[in-house]
């Protein structure tokens, strides 16, 4: 359990909706965070009066002092979550509080005001329910949810901000795959530039570890990729190499375990270079439930690119895949890595494996309401 801090109170919650509603988007218009619901909900705190009076209000542009610490020091941090609409139109979250938790642990890691989750949790729920008519029904639909903590102090100094905003902000989002079902990537794996390192805030979802990525992930494209597979080690020795995340999202290996030729289900430990993804914990969890039974082992390990180019030449590299919030679940086709190309696992005319598949229908099964779950929360 994390410490309970003192506010926001949700019960002090100021509700303004808005006059003038939007227009709901077609669903097949929907872009990913390009639209955005009709609320902002937020709250403003200091350190002499702690947390303020929370208030929903039609969505706004923030009026910012050009001092502010968010501009000059990336005193930011913030999550990102889903709503779902299941079948008999209940509005669903997808283990939130894990969410908030994390969003907690990223604010003081960086000097920011830690919150009452508790609290936190009920004014998400209390904006998820105001602003479910942007909730799209369908599998595949939902409402990205997006709370953001600012440092808002105008003070140059490199210092713990004395004031601080959090709100929150929702788009609503379309089925990521379209009608086409997923299709398959292609990764460069690189070693430099590094996203994160032992020590560093790889592990906390702060605004100073996306820029950063940009530039490389644009090169990458350029290259014919679609995602960068971030890796530490030393770039001159290419046995040092070890996998961390890819694009925004955790990897895992499915291959057959050299040593006692058992499948086994692989992906990096949490050392602090790697975020620890809500996704990445359910596809943990559901597959130490379901596939250990049928014989998989499950790992948490670090896995160097020289394991997995073996796996793939002797046949032993089942499946590769991506896990995050956009999109649960992603399959990998090929890694390109030291010059070479990693095949991992999938036919040329198959875009994903058994194991991935079956992943994402768990998962958005409990999502949508269709098994019922603890992991999944009515508003």
């Amino acid at each position: 359990m994390s410490a309970v801090f003192a506010g926001p109170d949700h019960a002090q919650l100021v509700i303004n909706k808005t006059q003038a509603p939007k227009d709901l988007l077609p669903t097949d218009q929907l872009k990913f965070g390009a639209s955005f619901t009709d609320h902002i909900l937020s709250v403003a705190w200091d350190s002499t009066h702690g947390w303020g009076i929370p208030k929903l209000e039609p969505y706004k542009a923030l009026s910012l002092d050009p001092a502010a610490a968010v501009f000059h020091y990336a005193f930011c941090c913030f999550e990102g979550m889903k709503a779902y609409k299941d079948a008999k139109g209940n509005v669903r979250l997808f283990r939130p509080e894990k969410n908030i938790r994390r969003l907690n642990t990223s604010a003081q890691r960086i000097a920011l005001p830690a919150f009452d989750e508790a609290e936190v949790l009920k004014l998400l729920a209390k904006f998820t329910e105001i602003e479910s008519r942007w909730i799209p029904e369908g599998r595949g639909f939902a409402l990205y949810i997006r709370p953001t903590l600012i440092g808002t102090e105008p003070d140059l100094s490199v210092s713990r901000p004395q004031s601080a905003l959090l709100y929150i902000i929702a788009s609503p989002v379309g089925n990521y795959f379209g009608t086409s079902g997923m299709k398959a990537i292609s990764l460069e794996a690189i070693s430099t530039p590094v996203r994160a390192w032992p020590g560093g805030v790889g592990d906390k979802k702060v605004g100073g570890n996306y820029a950063p990525t940009i530039v490389a992930a644009e090169q990458s494209h350029a290259r014919g990729f679609q995602q960068v597979l971030w890796l530490l080690g030393d770039p001159k020795v290419p046995e040092q190499q070890y996998i961390t995340e890819v694009g925004t999202m955790n990897l895992f290996v499915a291959w057959i375990d050299h040593e006692s030729n058992t499948k086994e289900l692989v992906t990096a430990p949490l050392d602090g270079t790697i975020l620890p993804g809500i996704t990445r914990d359910s596809v943990l969890e559901l597959a130490q439930e379901r596939l250990v039974p049928q014989g998989w082992r499950v790992t948490e390990k670090r896995v160097y690119m020289t394991e997995i180019k073996e796996a793939a030449e002797q046949g032993r590299l089942l499946e590769v895949f991506g896990a995050g919030t956009a999109l649960i679940v992603n399959p990998i086709r090929s890694i390109s890595w030291n010059g070479q190309v990693i095949h991992c696992g999938l036919k040329k005319d198959q875009e994903v494996g058994d194991i991935t598949s079956s992943m994402k229908d768990w998962i958005e099964d409990i999502q949508y309401g269709e098994t019922e779950h603890a992991w999944s929360v009515v508003v």
